[in-house]
């Protein structure tokens, strides 16, 4: 890939190819490391052109060089760069990095792939308060004229790294929670284009459950278990019936 700076990025050398059927979005990653690398590598082979912000110019160079962005620059220039911007650097650092932002997120859909934990005695903990606080929440509040989005942070980063992922025959399912039409129809035209299926869950009050739920998944990761067997479908049970409300 040739690598092209800020001020270089509407010339886009795109060979990879996506999904035939979805259009180009531009997206904006603030942040370096494997989640920024796996999700935009992810999008850039789905066919969207992206561009990588760091504070660490090199770092961002290398990133943008590894995946075939289309560019890298400052988090300010990322920020500004597209319709959607990814929030990807550790979650006690997202919000400030949000509000020292707002400018450049207003109006634009901010995806929060953030998970806000810290090793404790028994397992991974979350950091956050509990109830409906979450990382997701104080991004909407540090950017108020941004629509966030949670969205990503409950799976692994080497899962991104697959092609258009399916498990047992059945697209990857994706949740996420946003409070609006368009960050609901944005996240969706995304996903959808990556080869998983979207899975709205809810408005940004129900983003902790989220947070919550990638928490416990790597403590029973890092226990050496396997949280997929922990939730059969109900239907595989002889006589189920159907639970929903």
């Amino acid at each position: 890939m040739t690598s092209h700076n800020a001020n270089e990025l509407n010339i886009i050398d795109d060979g990879n190819g996506g999904d035939g059927g979805s259009r180009t979005i531009r997206i904006g990653i603030l942040g370096t490391g494997a989640m920024a690398a796996a999700l935009g590598g992810a999008w850039v082979r789905a066919g969207h052109e992206v561009m990588v912000g760091g504070r660490d110019a090199a770092a961002a160079a290398r990133t943008a060089a590894g995946i075939g962005a289309a560019g890298y620059g400052s988090p300010a220039e990322a920020a500004r760069y597209g319709e959607a911007v990814l929030v990807a650097v550790p979650a006690d650092v997202a919000p400030r990095l949000a509000e020292e932002l707002a400018a450049d997120l207003a109006g634009r859909t901010v995806l929060d792939c953030t998970v806000p934990m810290a090793p404790a005695a028994d397992g991974p903990a979350l950091t956050t308060l509990g109830g409906t606080d979450s990382v997701a929440v104080r991004l909407a509040a540090a950017a108020p004229d941004a629509q966030v989005v949670k969205v990503f942070g409950i799976l692994h980063e080497s899962i991104w790294t697959l092609p258009r992922p399916a498990f047992e025959g059945a697209p990857l399912a994706v949740p996420f929670c946003t409070d609006t039409p368009h960050a609901t129809a944005l996240a969706t035209e995304l996903i959808t284009s990556m080869g998983c299926a979207p899975q709205f869950c809810g408005g940004l009050h129900r983003a902790a459950l989220l947070e919550a739920t990638a928490v416990f998944a790597i403590g029973v990761w890092w226990s050496g278990g396997e949280t997929r067997h922990a939730f059969p479908a109900p239907a595989l049970a002889p006589g189920a019936v159907d639970d929903a409300p």
